[in-house]
C-alpha cells in the first residue's frame, strides 16, 4: 500500500495496543516509524530496474526479520521514554506495527515475500488497490481523534481509533468476498464463450473495490475484461484479446530477466518485440494499453547472451480520458470506450 496508509495503520495499531499507558503522541510517532521502516528498501538501487522491482518487499518485509527487529526497537523506545515497566507492551505494539505492514501489502497484487528467507515466493491476494481511501481515511480519522482527545475524552478517542481499525479490517474482508464474486462471474463468462483459460487474475481498478479488472491467460493470448458490482446481473462481460508473445518466450525463456518476471508475476506477463528490442511486461498492474512495469531487456542478441540490463519504460494513461471512463465504468456504464495511453513527449 501507499506510504500514507502504512503510516496510518502503524499509528492506529500502536495506539490501540498501548492504550493509556503512554501519551498518544508517543504511540503515534513510533507507530509511524515502525509503519515506515519496511519500505526503506525502496531506496536501495540493485543496479537493474527489474531487480529493483522484484527485490522490493523481500527481506525488509519478511515476518521473521521484522519480528527480530521488534525487540531491540521496543527496548530503545521504552528506554528513551523512561517506560521500561511497559517494555513488553511496547514490544507487542511495535511488533504489530511492523508485521501488519507486509501483511497489508500482501493484500495488494504486487507481491510480498512474507516468508523470506525460507522462500522468496511473492504473496499477493490482489483484493485491494495500492491506494484506497475507504481503507485509509477511517484510520486517519481514528488516529486524529485519539490525538486531539484530552482527559476523559481520551478514552473516547481511543475508541474511535479502535472502531477505525475494525472498519478497515472488515473492509479488507469485504474486498476478498467481492473479488471471489467477480472471479466466479468471469470464469462463467469465459466458459460460456468457449475460452479455456490457464489462469485468471481479478484485481480492483484504481481507488475502489466496486470496479474489477480481470485478466485471463491462454497458451497464446491474454484477455482483459472489466466487471462493476453495479453491472446488471444479466449483463455479459466484454473481453479484449491480445497476443502474449508465446513464441518470444519459447525463444528467450533461458534469459534471467524473462525467468525472473515470469516467476514474480505468476505467469501474468506478455512479451513483444519492437524497434529491434525485446520487451516484457507485468500484466497485473495497469490496464490496456498502459502498464506500470514494462521493461526493455535488450536486443535479441543481448537477450540470448544475457548481457543487457533491464530498463523500465513508463506507460501512463491519458488521465483526461481515463478518469471519466473510470467514473462511468464504476457506475455500471459500459459504452465500449477505452482510455488511450498518454501521448509520448517529443524528444528535445
Amino acid at each position: 500500500m501507499d506510504s500514507l496508509t502504512q503510516i496510518a495503520l502503524g499509528c492506529a495499531v500502536t495506539l490501540a495496543t498501548m492504550g493509556r499507558r503512554t501519551a498518544a503522541w508517543k504511540a503515534v510517532f513510533w507507530g509511524a516509524v515502525a509503519g515506515t521502516l519496511p519500505d526503506l528498501d525502496a531506496f536501495i538501487d540493485h543496479g537493474d530496474a527489474m531487480l529493483n522491482m522484484v527485490l522490493h518487499r523481500s527481506s525488509s518485509h519478511a515476518l521473521l526479520y521484522l519480528t527480530l527487529l521488534s525487540g531491540p526497537l521496543a527496548w530503545l523506545v521504552a528506554r528513551m521514554h523512561g517506560e521500561m515497566r511497559y517494555m513488553l507492551r511496547w514490544w507487542l505494539a511495535l511488533w504489530l506495527a511492523l508485521v501488519t505492514h507486509p501483511l497489508l501489502d500482501a493484500m495488494t497484487i504486487y507481491g510480498t515475500q512474507l516468508l523470506y528467507p525460507f522462500t522468496n515466493y511473492p504473496y499477493g491476494v490482489g483484493s485491494v488497490f495500492i491506494i484506497d481511501p475507504m481503507y485509509t481515511v477511517p484510520l486517519i480519522i481514528g488516529v486524529v481523534a485519539a490525538l486531539v482527545a484530552r482527559g476523559r475524552d481520551g478514552r473516547r478517542g481511543l475508541r474511535w481509533n479502535a472502531w477505525a481499525l475494525v472498519f478497515s479490517t472488515a473492509y479488507l474482508g469485504w474486498s476478498v468476498l467481492a473479488q471471489q464474486h467477480v472471479e466466479g462471474i468471469a470464469r462463467a463468462s469465459l466458459q460460456s464463450q468457449g475460452i479455456a483459460a490457464e489462469r485468471v487474475l481479478v484485481t480492483p481498478a484504481p481507488f475502489s473495490t466496486v470496479l474489477w479488472r480481470v485478466v485471463a491467460m491462454t497458451p497464446t493470448h491474454y484477455l482483459e475484461g472489466f466487471r462493476s458490482l453495479a453491472d446488471g446481473g444479466n449483463q455479459p462481460m466484454r473481453w479484449t484479446r491480445h497476443e502474449r508473445g508465446a513464441d518470444l518466450f519459447a525463444t528467450y525463456q533461458g534469459n534471467a530477466h524473462v525467468q525472473r518476471l515470469s516467476r514474480f508475476t505468476h505467469g501474468f506477463y506478455r512479451m513483444n518485440e519492437a524497434g529491434g528490442h525485446v520487451y516484457i511486461t507485468d500484466l497485473r498492474m495497469g490496464m490496456e494499453p498502459a502498464y506500470s512495469f514494462h521493461f526493455d531487456i535488450g536486443t535479441p542478441q543481448q537477450v540470448l547472451a544475457g548481457t543487457a540490463k533491464a530498463r523500465q519504460e513508463l506507460q501512463r494513461p491519458d488521465l483526461e480520458t481515463a478518469l471519466p471512463w473510470l467514473s462511468r465504468r464504476i457506475r455500471g456504464i459500459d459504452d465500449g470506450a477505452r482510455p488511450p495511453p498518454a501521448p509520448k513527449a517529443e524528444p528535445s
